[in-house]
């Protein structure tokens, strides 16, 4: 997949992953970059679980998603103390 589509996708979902975790965001470009960060974590993280997960657009977009609400939810954490 091509670099572009990929940060697309990855700022897609770091919009959606601000959305679902209220209070845990950044601003909207902050969220943009946490979805790109969770991308390459969400990647990460499948690989060295082996959960195969489809190289389509879709299956990316799930891989940033759950990355990038993982990423908020570890920096939430840091964040409050």
């Amino acid at each position: 997949m091509g670099l572009i589509v990929g940060l697309l996708i990855g700022a897609l979902a770091g919009w959606a992953a601000g959305n679902i975790m209220r209070g845990g965001g950044f601003g909207v470009l902050g969220n943009i970059a946490v979805g790109v960060l969770g991308a390459i974590l969400g990647q990460f993280v499948a690989g060295f679980l082996g959960i195969p997960i489809g190289s389509g657009a879709i299956g990316t977009f799930v891989l940033a998603l759950v990355g990038a609400v993982l990423l908020l939810f570890v920096v939430g954490l840091f964040k409050k103390a």
